[in-house]
């Protein structure tokens, strides 16, 4: 039969890395893929062997390596691809060859540090940071002065802030004015906005665990691939260290 060999585009972005198949629909629907050079706004439209498949321009790769990579972020790296405006982007300290496009599993904002995730599988990133998986998440969170009992136990239970509940899973101290934190949902600047509303801004947030995967004694601004039992790690929801 004629068209048999044609796949279907969202599925050729997503093995590509590009993104999930739900988000591969939502760029060919927003107008940034073209298939010959004509931009295609169909999901399901299909394409054949030979058909030169683009992204933002640039052309994409069905059968893509796929790599699973942590990094310890320094201060001052943004984790995004999209902000034109960032100097220094986490993903550029990561040199692979040849050159493949990554996505961060998840965020650090600027001033935070710490174990990050870049992947070029769309649908390893999604259910990373899908809030129905509840991967758990462990900081180190120095602040300006200690909590109260009470108010770790309002962490536990929640704050109120901007019409936004904000709760930790779990916390204890462990040091000077110093808390191990840990998340299962990902809230725009959930720690640094929790602490603050309790009186007790956030002075130095890392990161050091994503599910059971620990950042160990990777060097600050250095990174690796992943083993697969390393990948199953970070799918796992993981217990604080």
């Amino acid at each position: 039969m004629e068209n048999d060999n044609r796949e279907r585009l969202v599925k050729i972005l997503s093995a590509a890395g590009i993104a999930s198949r739900r988000g591969a629909g939502d760029l060919i629907k927003a107008g940034r893929v073209t298939v010959n050079g004509e931009t295609v706004f169909e999901p399901g439209f299909r394409v054949a062997p030979g058909d030169r498949v683009e992204y933002d321009g640039v052309p994409v790769l069905a059968e893509e390596r796929k790599v699973y990579i942590m990094l310890n972020k320094p201060r001052g790296y943004v984790c995004t691809n999209a902000d034109p405006h960032a100097d220094l982007k986490a993903v550029d300290l990561i040199r692979l060859t040849p050159p493949l496009r990554l996505f961060s599993a998840g965020r650090l904002d600027k001033d935070s540090e710490g174990l990050i995730l870049f992947s070029n599988d769309g649908d390893y990133v999604a259910r990373l940071t899908h809030p129905r998986h509840e991967i758990l998440k462990v900081y180190q969170v120095r602040v300006r002065r200690e909590f109260k009992p009470a108010e770790l136990e309002q962490m536990r239970r929640g704050v109120l802030e901007c019409g936004e509940l904000l709760k930790v899973h779990a916390v204890s101290r462990c040091g000077d004015c110093t808390y191990l934190i840990t998340l299962n949902e990902g809230k725009n600047r959930e720690i640094r906005r929790l602490t603050a509303a309790l009186g007790s801004p956030t002075r130095r947030l890392k990161r050091l665990q994503i599910g059971a995967l620990r950042l160990g004694g990777l060097p600050v601004g250095n990174w690796r691939e992943l083993t697969p039992a390393e990948i199953a790690l970070t799918l796992r929801s993981g217990e604080q260290p």
